[in-house]
């Protein structure tokens, strides 16, 4: 068991390590050169956005020091993370004095991304290299999955197994076992992939914004796509990384392979000047002060090396694939085009995609473990194997460039693959594949990558879905628990929804014995669906808004009085009616990653979906009113959290917030959500649940509660904190946390709250300043503060 940790070297990565093993609440040692060396390592993280830390007040559990002194006290550490700077003559050094220092049985192991772990560990003891191994984290550790787990001849095989399971478990990471071999296998296939997409700038014939354009969400990549994401990561890593690969090929003879990992000259001179990205404030993209104040983002030019305003990009066949949802058929129908995102695809994708087939075996021990990697470390939606499945294993090779071919290799002609070019390899692994008489890897989607993992996906793929609507289906989890899973745009809660949600609850009670409530989305739900809103308060349909609310505040009334144990398991964005009906579960499964609030406000609303109700209850729990009882704190803190539409920055923000309870529980590993709210579910059930009963004496403050928190909105409205609409808003939410009209302090039920909330909601879809938030909001995504 791991109890204690050091990570020795404070850079970017290792600091940002101890950060992540504090977040789960492992006390860490934070060791480099001296302790002042490692304490800046440390501060320089903290300000680091996003935050490598679940909450602010987490950093407290690591603790600085320098190697001189801090060596000694490894003998108490249960595993030491090796991050110094990548030289096998300094790692070899740092570790022989680790060696002599460590108890018997630690684990050690490397966070190199590229040296073969078993030549760091040359020399040391018997003990040691059976408890040594490579742990590579990708950056932010915090954010990305993947972790890279490299196991030498001389590993244990049960610390391998012990480690896999606490990365994946307790710290919450997509584990991939890889090969010792060079930059492990997401590097390996990413830089790859990386460098031919440079090629094609330095063509000159498509711009930084073209290519980004092509290889973000396009083709199933994250929105910083190629160009934004070389700038977070650092050019110089890039450089370094290839490097590595390119030094290995050199060292093994393969001419091809050399070439291929070459950095081009662009990349050579923005290293030698410093350009290396966001560190340095400027690498493919500069980000300055336009003159109205505001940021302006400029981009490099390849040609001229200077900076010019961004392009429009005019890609027909880009706008053509937005309406084709599926991101499979999306990529095929892109990759097979007779335009300029056909070609760049097939010079590109296609390549890599060859490239991927050709080294799997010397870098993997599946091509499950390729694609796992892919989408893990660099967020490819679906991995180089799904692609190659995705296009058609023949189409992939018909459609691609030539590529080189050594003597004796089979050519995609040769292999009898219609309309192929005689220069086009085959892989190794593509003509087995193609002597099956198989064209694709496999029948099935890729699967999960052990127990516990994605259990909807796989329920679902199972034929397991009971009833299903546009907006969310119920699918049966197996052993009596039941799940109704959002899956509208965003998964914005709209009547079908609301629908599911009560039929959801009913059908728990008639033939199962519990209720999930969760998704395999990115967002659990950013809300309710504004557009339907606004259509109906533009025609002043306020007994249709009115019945809305109505049927909102029943469905997650029904969730917190089910006849059976509900879990809400919120992951990712989880916001205004998202987040109530999280709020409303018998318990709450969170994902790490949870980002929670009622933001009603932005839009110029307040919480009526029973948010604003049940934040209060929750917070005079267990208060007992009394002549002298102050309620005045508690009223506060809730009026902030919804007035200033406080989001938690992870699960333990939110309870921090008040969004979780303390008998709600975190899931660090996302894909295991729903396979725990499952198990909390069924161990509700055990302890015999009995469902609550309304609460009808939540304790409100009356006007004085209500003077106070109008005095606040006041002095935050005169010290220009809030805009004169901010205040009416605020006037309305301290109208409810008073208890309304009421003279003092007494006891009311939730239902009088609940009617509160719906006539303040009411009453605000008929300000025209609150439409004018509601059209901007969905207009652009942010806040307007008219």
């Amino acid at each position: 068991m791991i109890r204690s940790v050091a990570v020795l070297g404070a850079g970017t990565m290792g600091a940002q390590i101890a950060a992540h093993l504090a977040n789960i609440g492992i006390p860490t040692r934070l060791l480099d050169l001296t302790p002042q060396v490692a304490r800046k390592g440390l501060e320089r993280v903290r300000k680091l956005k996003p935050d490598p830390f679940f909450t602010p007040d987490a950093w407290a559990l690591v603790t600085t020091g320098g190697f001189d002194e801090g060596l000694a006290g490894l003998a108490d550490c249960d595993w030491i993370i090796e991050a110094v700077v990548e030289r096998l003559d300094i790692k070899q050094a740092l570790l022989a004095r680790v060696d002599a220092a460590r108890r018997p049985g630690s684990i050690v192991s490397s966070n190199t991304s590229g040296l073969p772990v078993a030549s760091i560990a040359e020399g040391r003891s018997d003990d040691f290299r059976r408890h040594w191994l490579g742990t590579h984290f990708f950056n932010p550790p915090r954010y990305l999955s993947l972790v890279e787990v490299i196991p030498t001849p001389d590993t244990d095989p049960a610390v391998v197994s012990m480690m896999t399971a606490f990365l994946d478990h307790r710290l919450g990471k997509g584990v991939v076992v890889a090969k010792d071999t060079p930059n492990f296998i997401a590097n390996h296939v990413g830089l790859y992939g990386v460098i031919r997409i440079l090629q094609a700038l330095a063509s000159g014939q498509y711009t930084i914004e073209e290519i980004d354009a092509m290889t973000g969400p396009a083709i199933g990549r994250p929105k910083s796509a190629t160009f934004r994401t070389l700038d977070i990561a650092g050019i110089d890593v890039l450089g370094h990384v290839a490097r590595n690969l390119e030094e290995r090929a050199r060292a093994t003879g393969e001419a091809a392979d050399q070439a291929a990992f070459a950095l081009p000259p662009l990349v050579e001179d923005m290293i030698g000047r410093g350009w290396i990205g966001e560190k340095a404030k400027q690498g493919f993209y500069k980000a300055v002060k336009a003159p109205n104040g505001e940021k302006d983002i400029l981009v490099l030019d390849p040609g001229t090396l200077e900076y010019r305003p961004r392009q429009p990009i005019k890609l027909p066949a880009l706008e053509a694939a937005r309406s084709i949802e599926d991101t499979r058929a999306r990529i095929a129908t892109l990759f097979n085009g007779k335009d300029r995102v056909g070609r760049f695809l097939r010079e590109t994708l296609g390549a890599t995609l060859l490239y991927a087939a050709r080294v799997a075996p010397d870098i993997a021990y599946s091509i499950d473990d390729v694609d796992r990697a892919m989408r893990w470390g660099f967020g490819w939606e679906i991995g180089p194997f799904e692609t190659w499945d995705a296009i058609g294993v023949p189409q992939v090779l018909a459609a691609c460039p030539a590529t080189p071919t050594a003597a004796a290799a089979p050519t995609a002609a040769s292999a009898g693959v219609p309309g192929a070019t005689e220069s086009v390899a085959v892989p190794p692994l593509v003509q087995q594949l193609l002597e099956t008489g198989r064209t694709q890897f496999r029948d099935t989607a890729l699967p999960p990558a052990g127990p516990g993992l994605e259990i909807l996906r796989t329920a679902k793929e199972r034929g397991q879905v009971v009833r299903r609507n546009a907006g969310a289906s119920l699918v049966d989890l197996g052993d009596g628990v039941l799940c109704v899973e959002f899956h509208s745009k965003m998964n914005a809660i709209g009547a079908d929804a609301i629908e599911m949600l009560q039929a959801g609850v009913q059908e728990a009670a008639r033939n199962y014995t519990a209720l999930v409530v969760g998704n395999n989305a990115a967002h659990f739900s950013a809300g309710a669906n504004l557009m339907l809103l606004l259509l109906e308060a533009q025609e002043q349909n306020w007994e249709e808004i009115d019945l809305m609310v109505r049927a909102f505040q029943g469905a997650t009334a029904a969730l917190r009085y089910s006849d059976v144990p509900v879990i809400t398991a919120p992951a990712g964005m989880t916001l205004g009616g998202g987040c109530e009906v999280a709020l409303h579960g018998d318990r709450t499964q969170a994902a790490a990653e949870t980002y929670m609030g009622l933001v009603e406000v932005g839009v110029g609303l307040i919480p009526a979906g029973g948010g604003t109700k049940e934040m209060l209850a929750r917070a005079v729990d267990g208060v007992t009113l009394t002549p002298q009882t102050d309620l005045l704190p508690a009223m506060q803190r809730v009026f902030e959290t919804i007035g200033f539409a406080k989001v938690s920055t992870s699960g333990a923000d939110a309870q921090r917030l008040g969004h979780l309870r303390t008998v709600d529980q975190i899931t660090m590993n996302r894909d295991r959500l729903i396979a725990d709210a499952k198990a909390r579910a069924l161990e509700r059930v055990r302890e015999g649940y009995q469902p609550p009963m309304p609460r009808t004496s939540v304790p409100v403050g009356g006007a004085n509660i209500r003077a106070s928190l109008d005095l606040g909105v006041h002095l935050a409205w005169r010290a220009g904190r809030i805009s004169d609409y901010d205040a009416v808003i605020g006037r309305k939410l301290a109208w409810i946390l008073a208890g309304g009209a009421l003279p003092n302090a007494t006891l009311v039920g939730e239902q009088y709250l609940l009617d509160l909330e719906r006539e303040a909601f009411l009453s605000l879809c008929g300000e025209s300043k609150t439409l004018e938030r509601i059209q901007y909001t969905l207009k652009t995504g942010k806040t307007l503060r008219n």
